[in-house]
């Protein structure tokens, strides 16, 4: 059973950073692509960023240039490194993992991020 945790998120101020971590129960290169999902409350899940086993990436509008995404393949390990962050990126955030295969995403149990004005 594929295994996803998620750690570093917290409490910051308006214009801090944080960085997310994803460690993966196994290599990452299993992996069609592994990304980052948000939900914040009353409102349904998005997507923050992923990054494929090419090592494209991909962003939301609403973070571009703000939230970087990288892996350790080493660690089998994927980054979501947070600046210049806004109360509107308070939200839970998780960690996906799409195989090569057609079953489902695997997700983690999620690491809440709470930004204060």
């Amino acid at each position: 059973q594929v295994q996803l945790v998620e750690s570093g998120g917290g409490l910051v101020q308006a214009g801090g950073s944080l960085r997310l971590s994803c460690a993966v129960s196994e290599s990452i290169f299993n992996f069609r692509a592994i990304g980052w999902y948000r939900q914040a409350p009353e409102k349904q899940r998005e997507l923050v960023a992923t990054i494929t086993y090419g090592d494209s990436t991909n962003y939301a509008d609403s973070v571009k240039g703000r939230f970087t995404i990288s892996r350790d393949n080493a660690k089998n390990t994927v980054y979501l490194e947070m600046n210049s962050l806004k109360p509107e990126d308070t939200a839970v955030y998780y960690c996906t993992a799409r195989p090569w295969s057609t079953a489902s995403d695997y997700w983690g149990q999620g690491t809440q991020v709470t930004v204060s004005s």
